[in-house]
Order: structure tokens, then C-alpha cells, then sequence
């Protein structure tokens, strides 16, 4: 089986997951946190809506700099969140869909910050961490939250 294949099959089945928990959030609750230090439920779903975007920066680029992020804007209510979420799905299964090289997977992907380089890793591997593991904690921690 073909590497991206087998990350495309992991992404629907898992967004499946991701979408029920979001889904569960009331919109007049996105204000909620748990304590004074974590990130609102609003926040946090917002973030993990955004999460599959790393799919399509690490597959097109040949690394990030983090002195580029840019912060993710505010979502108004739990439609907007999922909106979101179904968007950069669709996007990461483009990307995934589009990369049929397994060559490509195993290219290296470099994180920096300005001039610094922090890491270097396969892409596969850098898939499988910023973004599938990624949102699998914080889905962890959302699951957390709704109870």
C-alpha cells in the first residue's frame, strides 16, 4: 500500500472522530475553560480544527519556520469551528491525494525558527507528529473538557 493511501484512510477515519467531539460543544459554552491557565473550549476545538493544515505545509514545502506562524482567529460559534475543521480536511486530503510519490514521504522536512534550525525528520514522520498525533492529544484534552 502506498504511504499517502494509508495516511489518507487514517485521516477519514479519524476526522470522523474529531467531528463527533466538536459536534458535542455547546456554542454559548466556547467561553468555558476548565482553569484560569488553559485555553478556552472554543480555543482549543478552533485549534484542533486547524490542526490538519500541517498535512498540506509539510507535504508542499520542504520545512517551516516558525517565525512565520500566524495565529488562528477566533471562531464565533461551534458551526464555524466544524466549517473550519471540514475545510482543512479537505485540503490535507488534496495534498495526500496529489502526493503518490512514496519518495516524497521520505524526504526530509526541516522546523526552524529565523536562521536557527531546530529539527530535521521525514515528512511522514513529521505528518504522523504535527498533525495526526497532534490532534489526537488535543482531542484527548477536548474529551477532558466536556465532561
Amino acid at each position: 500500500m502506498a504511504i499517502n493511501t494509508a495516511l489518507l484512510g487514517e485521516l477519514k477515519n479519524e476526522s470522523a472522530n474529531t467531528r463527533k467531539i466538536i459536534e458535542r460543544i455547546p456554542t454559548e459554552k466556547l467561553d468555558w475553560r476548565p482553569h484560569e491557565k488553559s485555553m478556552t473550549i472554543g480555543a482549543l476545538a478552533t485549534h484542533i480544527a486547524n490542526l490538519p493544515v500541517w498535512i498540506s505545509r509539510i507535504i508542499n514545502a520542504e520545512g517551516f519556520n516558525f517565525a512565520s506562524l500566524e495565529s488562528n482567529e477566533k471562531k464565533e460559534t461551534t458551526e464555524a469551528i466544524l466549517e473550519q475543521l471540514t475545510k482543512k480536511l479537505n485540503e490535507a486530503e488534496q495534498a495526500l491525494t496529489a502526493a503518490t510519490s512514496d519518495e516524497l514521504f521520505k524526504s526530509t522536512w526541516t522546523v526552524s525558527r529565523n536562521d536557527q534550525v531546530l529539527y530535521q525528520l521525514p515528512k511522514i514522520v513529521a505528518i504522523r507528529s504535527f498533525a495526526f498525533n497532534h490532534i489526537y492529544h488535543h482531542r484527548g484534552q477536548l474529551s477532558v473538557y466536556l465532561r
